[in-house]
């Protein structure tokens, strides 16, 4: 038993204060014989009970009282009170039902602090478990992807740098079957606020730009791999920079990576 953590329970007050229940009494006597610390700690409850017992009292009980029955004997019909008993009980019961209270109340603060902190702990907690829900779906977008660019039938076009960023570069990952374009652009310069990478399907001659789409979601995609839909028969692709909804053709001084499908 970790005595330090029994004492700073509260128990031992309720046990003073005979707000225990008779099991608990019984338990916390068989205590305090087998553990001297416990019973000295007791005494010095029922020490501070009687040192607050005092200081709540009249400051002149026996006068006070004689006070009372001088009164009372001039009415014969009120019976004279008895002088044999002592009042000081009723002040240790005053005393005793007032720390009670603040035990209470501290206790009842105590328990609602431990609320506040379990449901911190459980806002943690959904919090850590969308975290870990979120890197396994990554984590299966990431597997399935090199699943895809890895496949044999996967024609794969590398997107040199041009001029506007020459040490940029990319890749084009065209699955024919699907009639989708895997754009890889993780060696792309991040777009400028308000710009998007936009993606061109060419075909050489005379040169036909076709858009396939924008990476309007560049900043969210951390493995920045884009899947585009892509029925045309590209021989080349490109990717331009341009405003944030994209553009009709391409703007050419923009333009950041191309690559030729191999024939």
């Amino acid at each position: 038993m970790d005595i330090n953590n029994y004492i700073s329970s509260g128990i031992l007050e309720l046990y003073v204060y005979g707000a225990l229940s008779e099991p608990e009494s019984r338990e916390v006597t068989r205590i305090l014989k087998q553990f001297p610390e416990v019973e000295s700690e007791v005494e010095e409850i029922e020490e501070a009970l009687i040192q607050l017992s005092a200081a709540v009292a009249p400051a002149d009980a026996d006068k006070l009282i004689q006070r009372i029955k001088q009164k009372l004997s001039h009415n014969p019909k009120v019976v004279t009170m008895k002088s044999g008993r002592s009042n000081i009980p009723m002040y240790i019961g005053w005393a005793a039902s007032l720390i009670f209270l603040i035990g209470l109340f501290l206790m009842f603060n105590k328990n609602q602090k431990l609320r506040q902190d379990l449901q911190a702990l459980q806002g943690e907690k959904a919090q850590m478990e969308t975290q870990i829900a979120e890197a396994r779906l990554d984590a299966e977008k990431t597997k399935e992807l090199l699943s895809i660019i890895r496949d044999k039938d996967i024609i794969k076009v590398p997107l040199a740098g041009q001029a506007v960023a020459p040490d940029a570069y990319a890749a084009a990952y065209w699955d024919k079957t699907t009639n989708t374009t895997y754009i890889d652009v993780k060696d792309l310069p991040e777009p400028p606020r308000g710009m998007v990478y936009q993606v061109w399907s060419l075909q050489l001659e005379p040169l036909t730009p076709t858009s396939i789409g924008i990476l309007d979601t560049y900043e969210e995609d951390e493995n920045k791999i884009f899947p585009l839909e892509n029925t045309n028969p590209s021989e080349a692709f490109g990717i331009t920079l341009e405003p944030a909804r994209g553009s009709k053709t391409p703007t050419m001084e923009q333009l950041y990576a191309l690559g030729v499908v191999s024939s």
